[in-house]
């Protein structure tokens, strides 16, 4: 009987040993050096992405990213530099697109003369690209691959 319990315990600290160990060389990898119980330095910033190619989009009513650098634009109550470009108004001069319909409907479906209010703070849906690598591996399949695989003929 007591061996059964030292051979748990052992069992037992042996688990628990390895998993802290597993759970600090995860962290270390994603954290660098810093302890847990340390906050640590942040990363270096990444530079934004800045250039007119629009990027594929992964699922339907996904919000398009920004493809240009946004330092410096004011987006706030007092104005919206997005607007400078993307308004209807200024499209044919800027060459960027303009607003979805959506952006000038209220809550209740009703168009608007002007970007709705609930819309008008761009990065809330719409977020500008870095070049940074992701931190961890994925394996992200977009809408467009999963519905080619279920189609007759398609790959399984």
């Amino acid at each position: 009987m007591m061996r059964k319990i030292a051979v748990m315990l052992i069992a037992a600290s042996v688990a628990a040993g390895s998993s802290a160990l597993l759970a600090q060389s995860v962290s270390s990898s994603l954290r660098g050096p810093a302890p847990l119980n340390d906050e640590g330095p942040a990363p270096p910033m990444q530079p934004m992405k800045n250039t007119a190619e629009k990027e594929v989009r992964n699922y339907p009513e996904q919000p398009p990213v920004i493809p240009h650098a946004i330092d410096g634009y004011q987006v706030d109550m007092q104005g919206n530099k997005c607007l400078s470009c993307h308004a209807r108004a200024r499209t044919a001069e800027s060459k960027a697109p303009m607003l979805s319909i959506t952006h000038f409907m209220d809550r209740d479906g009703q168009f608007l003369a002007s970007v709705s209010p609930r819309r008008f703070f761009c990065t809330q849906c719409h977020v500008p690209q870095s070049v940074a690598n992701p931190p961890v591996s994925n394996d992200f399949v977009d809408v467009d691959t999963l519905l080619a695989h279920d189609r007759p003929g398609g790959k399984r």
